[in-house]
């Protein structure tokens, strides 16, 4: 296993949790899709794993060791895990090959170069650009920006938090072409927080379905895409149907900040 998460509780303020009990296991070299309306937790999921939030509750393992007392920069750098934020994820005054070369910061320069040359090459609409300023970019070039950036030092566990938010129809398709292009020729795992729940599912191996920051449904991405609960939960249907709960029995409120807890 690459991933996995025992137990997991977090949240943002004290005695409120948003996640409460998260047990989940990410395969090696594999696509999981994490869905879920907002508020349920998702994004909190991904900050937790690298470590922006500590749990309350529960652990985090990468690849067997549990990474309670390992700060960020430290899963990134002997666990090798890169996190894509959703918003601000890429530095707008630098070229795209400054941003590039900030990513790989801390390799030897000449590694960096080739590193560098390698994802031009692996994204060519970036080897286009790559002279221009990163905020002259369109919001689907940002995104490819942002994933390549990450991937400068070679991570085995990626983490993406809404990829494909403000995109065409054409970047999206791209988008998510592009990352099973990379599972395959990078070997990474990839843990992707999506709402686009069939382009997301149609790449991955296992989706996840998260609802009042618990698992609901768990699942091959084949068989999600085929369940009728998925799309209760995503038209505003029976939610307590999935996680097998009253919502109004004894659920604590979500907190109100940060606002970003989806």
């Amino acid at each position: 296993m690459s991933i996995e998460l025992r137990g997991l509780e977090a949240g943002y303020a004290r005695d409120v949790s948003v996640l409460n009990r998260i047990d989940l296991v990410v395969d090696d070299e594999s696509i999981v899709t994490i869905l879920g309306p907002n508020g349920s937790g998702k994004s909190t999921l991904l900050k937790t794993i690298m470590g922006y939030l500590r749990p309350t509750a529960g652990s985090v393992h990468i690849d067997g060791t549990a990474l309670e007392r390992t700060p960020v920069h430290q899963r990134a750098i002997r666990h090798s895990v890169a996190y894509v934020p959703q918003l601000h994820n890429v530095f707008g005054p630098l070229s795209v090959r400054e941003n590039l070369e900030l990513g790989g910061a801390r390799l030897p320069r000449r590694q960096r170069a080739e590193r560098v040359a390698e994802l031009l090459d692996l994204f060519p609409q970036l080897g286009t650009r790559v002279g221009q300023r990163a905020d002259s970019q369109s919001g689907g070039e940002r995104q490819v920006l942002a994933v390549a950036r990450a991937l400068m030092t070679r991570p085995r566990h990626l983490l993406l938090d809404e990829p494909s938010a403000g995109l065409s129809p054409l970047m999206l398709n791209n988008l998510f072409g592009m990352l099973a292009q990379l599972r395959i020729e990078e070997r990474v795992t990839i843990v992707i927080v999506e709402q686009n729940a069939v382009q997301s599912l149609a790449i991955s191996d296992r989706g996840v379905v998260l609802a009042l920051g618990r698992v609901a449904v768990e699942d091959a991405a084949a068989s999600l895409l085929a369940d009728e609960r998925v799309a209760e939960l995503y038209l505003g249907g029976a939610v307590e149907t999935l996680v097998g709960v009253d919502v109004d029995a004894d659920e604590p409120e979500q907190p109100e900040g940060p606002a970003d807890v989806s």
